[in-house]
This record gives C-alpha cells, sequence and structure tokens, in this order.
C-alpha cells in the first residue's frame, strides 16, 4: 500500500487507443480498468467520487487541485467509493479544511483505490473529447505495457453492460416518518443519498427497493407514487426494469425518472438510447425548460441517451428539457400519463439548485392525483 508519507512510486495510464500518459501512485498500489471518462466539476469530489452512477468506470477530475478540502463523512451520496480509479492532475494529500476528517490519500487508501497523480489532465481531456469514450488501465504495480495492454483487452465494454442490479440495495428500507401520507416507492438502480434527502424533505415517506423487485412486491407497499433512479451501466439489457416501469404506467400513478430512471421510461415507450460520444459529466451543463421557456444550469452524469430523433416521431412522448449545448434530450413527459423524467440530476450535489423544483413539481403531481 502507497503510504501518505511516500507517494513517489510510478505509474501509467495506457488507453485503449494505445496511448500512454506516465504519472505517480496515489491511494494504494495496484492495477485497475474499466471505461475512462471526464468530470469539469471544481468541487465537491467527494460525492463524485461515491455517486453510484460512476460504478466501473476510471474517472478523470479536471479540476487542477483535487483533495485540498479533504474529506468529511456527511459529504458522501452512498456507502463508500464507487468509481474503479481517479486520475488527477494535482491529487492533494494536504488540506485546508478545518472541517475535514481526514486526507485524500488515506481516504484513498481505506476505499482500496488505485489512483494516478500527476497527469496533464488537460490533454487527457481533450483527447478524450476528441476519440471519445474508451476503456484504459491503471497500474502502479506493472510496468510492462504490453502485458498492461493484453489486460486491458479483457475489460468489458460500457456498451451493452448491466451495473444497475450491482450497486442496487440488497434489502429495501425506508426513509422518513412513516405517518406520512405522502408514500413513494423508489426502485434503486443506484440511487444517490441527496436525491432520497430531496423526497424526504418534502414529507415523503420513502421506501427504497431493490432493482429486480416486481411490481406486485413494490405495490404492496401502497405508494401515491414511484421514482426511477439514477445508476451505472447500459439501459438496453435491463428489460426487466422497462417491463416494470410499463406496469408502472399501466396503473397509472406518478412516476419521475432522473438520469437512468429518464432512459428507463423511454425505453419503455418505444424509445431507444444509444451511447454518447463521451457524455455529460459535471456541475455547469445549460438546459432549457420548454414548457417554461427558462434555462437551468444543471449538474450531470451520463453516458448514455435518449434518440432524439424518435422522440420527435413519438405521438406519446414530448419534450420537455433540452441541453443547450449541444441539443440532446434532457427531459421527457408522457402524454395521457402522471409521468416525466430528466436526464440531469436535480439534487445536484454538488451543483447549483436550479432544478430542484422538480422534485415539487412531483410531489404536488402526487397530491393532486
Amino acid at each position: 500500500m502507497v503510504k501518505s508519507d511516500s507517494i513517489k512510486q510510478k505509474a501509467v495510464l495506457i488507453l485503449e487507443d494505445g496511448t500512454i500518459f506516465h504519472g505517480k501512485a496515489f491511494g494504494i498500489a495496484g492495477m485497475a480498468s474499466g471505461e475512462i471518462c471526464f468530470n469539469t466539476g471544481m468541487t465537491g469530489y467527494q460525492e463524485v467520487f461515491t455517486d453510484p452512477s460512476y460504478y466501473g468506470q476510471i474517472l478523470i477530475m479536471n479540476n487542477a487541485h483535487i483533495g485540498n478540502y479533504g474529506i468529511k463523512a456527511d459529504d458522501v451520496e452512498s456507502d463508500g467509493i464507487k468509481v474503479k480509479s481517479v486520475i488527477g492532475r494535482n491529487l492533494e494529500n494536504q488540506y485546508s479544511r478545518f472541517l475535514a476528517e481526514g486526507s485524500l490519500q488515506a481516504y484513498f487508501e481505506k476505499n482500496k483505490i488505485v489512483a494516478i497523480n500527476e497527469v496533464d489532465t488537460r490533454a487527457l481531456v481533450a483527447h478524450i473529447r476528441t476519440k471519445g469514450a474508451m476503456n484504459c488501465i491503471v497500474s502502479s504495480t506493472e510496468s510492462d505495457v504490453d502485458a498492461l495492454k493484453k489486460k486491458l483487452k479483457d475489460t468489458p465494454s460500457m456498451n451493452g453492460l448491466e451495473l444497475a442490479s450491482t450497486v442496487s440495495t440488497a434489502e429495501p428500507y425506508t426513509l422518513g416518518n412513516e405517518a406520512s401520507d405522502l408514500r413513494i416507492a423508489v426502485i434503486d438502480f443506484g440511487v444517490k443519498k441527496n436525491i432520497l434527502n430531496c423526497l424526504v424533505e418534502r414529507g415523503a415517506y420513502v421506501k427504497v427497493f431493490n432493482a429486480k423487485t416486481s411490481f406486485n412486491t413494490l405495490n404492496e407497499f401502497k405508494p401515491d407514487g414511484y421514482f426511477i433512479s439514477n445508476g451505472p451501466g447500459d439501459p438496453a439489457p435491463m428489460d426487466y426494469a422497462v417491463e416494470t416501469v410499463k406496469q408502472i404506467l399501466s396503473y397509472d400513478l406518478p412516476l419521475f425518472g432522473i438520469c437512468l430512471g429518464h432512459q428507463l421510461l423511454a425505453r419503455a415507450n418505444g424509445i431507444p438510447t444509444f451511447k454518447m460520444h463521451h457524455g455529460h459529466r459535471g456541475l455547469n451543463h445549460p438546459v432549457k425548460n420548454i414548457i417554461s421557456g427558462k434555462s437551468e444550469i444543471t449538474t450531470q452524469n451520463h453516458g448514455f441517451g435518449v434518440d432524439p430523433e424518435a422522440v420527435k416521431k413519438s405521438n406519446h412522448v414530448e419534450i420537455t428539457h433540452v441541453n443547450l449545448n449541444d441539443g440532446s434530450i434532457e427531459g421527457i413527459r408522457v402524454r395521457g400519463k402522471k409521468a416525466f423524467s430528466v436526464q440531469y440530476h436535480p439534487e445536484a450535489t454538488p451543483g447549483p439548485h436550479d432544478s430542484r423544483y422538480l422534485f415539487d413539481d412531483f410531489i404536488s403531481m402526487i397530491r393532486s392525483n
């Protein structure tokens, strides 16, 4: 294990297209492989690392300094780090926040995370933006490039990979006041803690269910509404989840989906999804609400999207939000149903709170129902 007082070991990053970057070890010594992606946010690194939607990915933190305000137990979105590895320009062992409970290095050691430091992340991100998402391998224990390339070939592609059931809760659990007159069933495909907090703060009694829970079991909770969560991986192989969403729609109770939940709602209505060139991940993505005409600055984390042409041709699904950078679909609603979804993260931890009104809309929809 790399100790916090001797982070000098060499490390290497090899991309699927053969590009090589060199740096220094951080976290534990070892090896990790997965799909490479990047986040442009300047703050909130701990929340990002613990977001289950990053499961199976190796994350470039594009901000120059990561770890400089330390680690705090409250700043998490799940029970531990979900990224497979971290790539940084300056991964900081020292920190300045007096409320912090430890360093980034100690946090990585505790969570057994292999990371690479002192990488030219601007050049790396520019490369990914041009060439697109691909697999990579990070190693601080093996330096033989040919041997690492062989190991990299064994890493499965994110395209077609079902990961949501891997990060879902094993057992159902509840949050909020059981006496509440507002009951929401959450299907957990990798739900973030602060999404649940946003529901509970609005007076809901929430029960969180495993990803593969049957509709009949969900309905035994007698919910007033359903929430379909975010999560990792490709929605295309998730037929089990699409079938559940179809059953919820036929029951005609209010439904709200975020990120992967948005993609599953689309697929349940015959709208295909696709692998994006390099995805959207960061805290400052501009989105236009077509219904209100207002724009929002949003937090995003997704590598798949909803087919825009299929949505435009649909007679029963309409677009509610679009990305102002690339025109991609950021929100839909189902005509004649109490069902809507967004591709971005309105809970925004980290990020701006421009879009938290969506939780209010969901609660109002349930109460009016």
